[in-house]
C-alpha cells in the first residue's frame, strides 16, 4: 500500500499501542459500560504498587482494582490489554497558567472578588499540552503581580468546548470553584508604587488590613438579628468571608525565607488555610512551616536564574521539606516548567534525595489534598474519578512517554493519535500563541 508523503507515519510503539488499546473509546465518547484494564503495573500512590494488575472502570469511577485474579470483573466488560504499561493517578498540578489566563489590573493591589474562571480559554493550546504531560486536574492561577490577584479555579482537563465543561464546581455563580491567589516579595511591587506596596512591610500591611476589613464584615452579618440590619452585599468582602471560613483556600506566592514566614503569621492571625507556593528558600525555614502544619506547594527549575529572590532555589527543597514532615507537592506555573514535562519534578526530587514514594506522592495525592480534592483525585482507589495515565515505562525515567490520559473513564490524550501526538512533540501551530504568560 502507498502511503502519501503528507501522512504523518507512526511509530512502531504507536502502532503498538493503538492496537493493544483499540477497544477504548474515542476522546470525548461517553463510556457505554464497563472497561477493565489488564496486565499494567498499577502505581496506587495510597497503597502498594501492583505488579499485573486489573483496573474496572465505570460510570466515570473507579469501581475495582488488585492483582490479576483477585479482582471481580463484570462479564459485558470492554477488556484493553495494557501488559508493559505502567498506570498511574491523573497528575495534579497545584499551580498554572494554562487558557491564557489574565487576573486583577493596575487599578488596585488587592482584587479578590476577580475570578480566573471568567479569563480561561479552555480552547487554548495549553490545555493540550497539558493532557499530553498527564496532568488531569489543574490550579489555575491569576498572577502574582498583586498582594492579591484573585480567585484560582479548579479545573478537570475533561474535553469541553467551555469553561463549565472543565469545572469541578456545580454552579459558577454560587459555589466556591477554586482559592485565592496572594504573593508577596518582589512581584507585587511596583514603581510608582500607589496603589501598590513599596515594600515588604506595607505588602504585609495591605494584606492585614483587608483581612480586618473582611473580620468586621463578618461580624456585622453574624450579629444581626433583622436580615436589614445587615451590611449591603460587598462582593470583594463575600470571597474573603469564604477564605476566613475556610471555605476557599489561600495560594501564597513566595520565594525568600522572611516572606514564608510573614505569610505563615497572616494565616496565624486570621486563621485561614494556606498553601505556600514555589518555597524557593523554604529549606532554610523547613522546621518552621512542618511546625505551622502548612503545606508546600514548590517548583523545579532546570535552568534557575532571572529572579534575585529565587537565587537561593535548591533542589534539595522537596527533601528537606518532606523530612521535616511538610505535606510536599511540586507544580509548573506553566510555562515555567512546560506541563509536559511534569514528570521531570519528582525526578530531579529523587535525585536529589526525596524518597520515590513521596515523589510519585508530589505530583498526585499531595496536590490533591492542596486543593481540597483528595476524595475525588490524587490516587487510584474504589469510588474516585477515574483520572489515570498509561505510561510506557517507569514515571521517573527520562525514557518514558506519556501515552495515554484518561478523565472520568474517558480518553483525552492518545500519543498514538497524530492530531494529540504533535502536542507532544511540538509544532510552531500547537504552539502559536501559547507562549503568553500572565506577569509573574
Amino acid at each position: 500500500m502507498r502511503i502519501r508523503s503528507s501522512t504523518r507515519v507512526l511509530s512502531l510503539t504507536a502502532l503498538l499501542l493503538a492496537a493493544l488499546l483499540s477497544a477504548a473509546p474515542l476522546p470525548g465518547q461517553a463510556q457505554a459500560q464497563p472497561q477493565v484494564f489488564r496486565g499494567a503495573t498499577l502505581l496506587p500512590i495510597s497503597d502498594d504498587p501492583i505488579p499485573n494488575g486489573v483496573l474496572v472502570v465505570e460510570n466515570g469511577t473507579i469501581q475495582d482494582l488488585g492483582p490479576a485474579g483477585a479482582v471481580d470483573v463484570p462479564s459485558d466488560a470492554v477488556e484493553v490489554d495494557a501488559s508493559g504499561r505502567v498506570i498511574l493517578p491523573g497528575l495534579v498540578d497545584t499551580h498554572s497558567h494554562i487558557g491564557a489566563v489574565d487576573g486583577g489590573d493596575r487599578s488596585a493591589a488587592l482584587h479578590p472578588v476577580v475570578r480566573s474562571l471568567d479569563a480561561i480559554n479552555v480552547q487554548h493550546p495549553s490545555l493540550m499540552r497539558a493532557r499530553a504531560g498527564g496532568i488531569t486536574t489543574v490550579n489555575v492561577l491569576p498572577g502574582s503581580g498583586h498582594v492579591m490577584s484573585g480567585q484560582t479555579t479548579h479545573l478537570k482537563l475533561r474535553d469541553g468546548a467551555t469553561v463549565e465543561d472543565l469545572l469541578l464546581c456545580d454552579d459558577p455563580l454560587a459555589d466556591v470553584c477554586g482559592g485565592m491567589k496572594m504573593a508577596n516579595g518582589t512581584n507585587p511591587q511596583h514603581e510608582p508604587s500607589p496603589p501598590f506596596p513599596g515594600t515588604r512591610a506595607r505588602s504585609a500591611a495591605m494584606a492585614r488590613e483587608l483581612f480586618m476589613s473582611a473580620r468586621a464584615y463578618r461580624q456585622k452579618q453574624q450579629s444581626a438579628e433583622d436580615p436589614d440590619d445587615a451590611p449591603d452585599t460587598d462582593l470583594r468582602m463575600e470571597a474573603l468571608v469564604e477564605v476566613l471560613d475556610g471555605e476557599r483556600i489561600v495560594h501564597f506566592h513566595t520565594h525568600r525565607h522572611d516572606d514564608v514566614l510573614t505569610a505563615l503569621r497572616l494565616r496565624e492571625e486570621f486563621g485561614f488555610r494556606l498553601v505556600l507556593h514555589h518555597v524557593s528558600e523554604g529549606w532554610k525555614v523547613a522546621d518552621e512551616i512542618a511546625e505551622a502544619g502548612v503545606p508546600a506547594s514548590i517548583i523545579f527549575i532546570d535552568s534557575p536564574g532571572g529572579k534575585h529572590e529565587a537565587v537561593d532555589l535548591a533542589y534539595r527543597t522537596g527533601a528537606v521539606l518532606d523530612e521535616a514532615g511538610v505535606d510536599v507537592a511540586y507544580h509548573t506555573d506553566d510555562l515555567i516548567t512546560d506541563s509536559r514535562l511534569f514528570l521531570r519534578s519528582p525526578a530531579f526530587g529523587v535525585r536529589a534525595g526525596m524518597s520515590r514514594a513521596a515523589a510519585l506522592e508530589s505530583v498526585t495525592l499531595a496536590g490533591a489534598r492542596m486543593l481540597g480534592l483528595e476524595d475525588r483525585v490524587g490516587s487510584l482507589a474504589p469510588g474516585k474519578d477515574a483520572d489515570f495515565v498509561v505510561l510506557s515505562g517507569d514515571p521517573l525515567s527520562v525514557y518514558t512517554k506519556v501515552q495515554q490520559t484518561w478523565v472520568e473513564g474517558r480518553k483525552v490524550y492518545d500519543r498514538s493519535d497524530p492530531e494529540d501526538r504533535r502536542y507532544a512533540t511540538g509544532g510552531f501551530r500547537v504552539y502559536d500563541g501559547a507562549n503568553a504568560h500572565v506577569h509573574r
